[in-house]
């Protein structure tokens, strides 16, 4: 059985399948703040569709990050480590790529068990 979650016709926000919930890549509705300020906003989103599906972030396998400047990283990190327990972390990749507009300066893709 799959499960999907606000779907636009294009894409899900969420799907679950075989005791997974795969999440879209996540970015800030509001692209006025700093890098920090959009991972923070990005983290909470993901808490919500993590609950919305039955997960948590303690459940995260994998998950992969979008910077449009490594520069940006220290940032993202700060409010990585601030929301992730280390002891529960996931496998993770970041890297650096031209994201959908100029003013989205992270974006965010979760798997987790469910």
């Amino acid at each position: 059985m799959i499960t999907r979650f606000d779907s636009n016709g294009r894409f899900c926000k969420a799907v679950v399948a075989n005791g997974f919930v795969f999440l879209s890549g996540m970015t800030a509705k509001d692209r006025s703040g700093d890098i920090e300020a959009q991972t923070t906003e990005v983290l909470a989103q993901i808490d919500a569709y993590l609950a919305k599906a039955g997960s948590s972030k303690d459940r995260m396998v994998s998950v992969n990050i979008w910077l449009t400047t490594m520069a940006d990283a220290p940032g993202m990190n700060k409010a990585w480590e601030a929301w992730v327990d280390g002891g529960e972390a996931p496998a993770r990749a970041t890297v650096e790529s031209k994201l959908a507009t100029p003013d989205t300066l992270v974006e965010i893709m979760v798997q987790a068990l469910l």
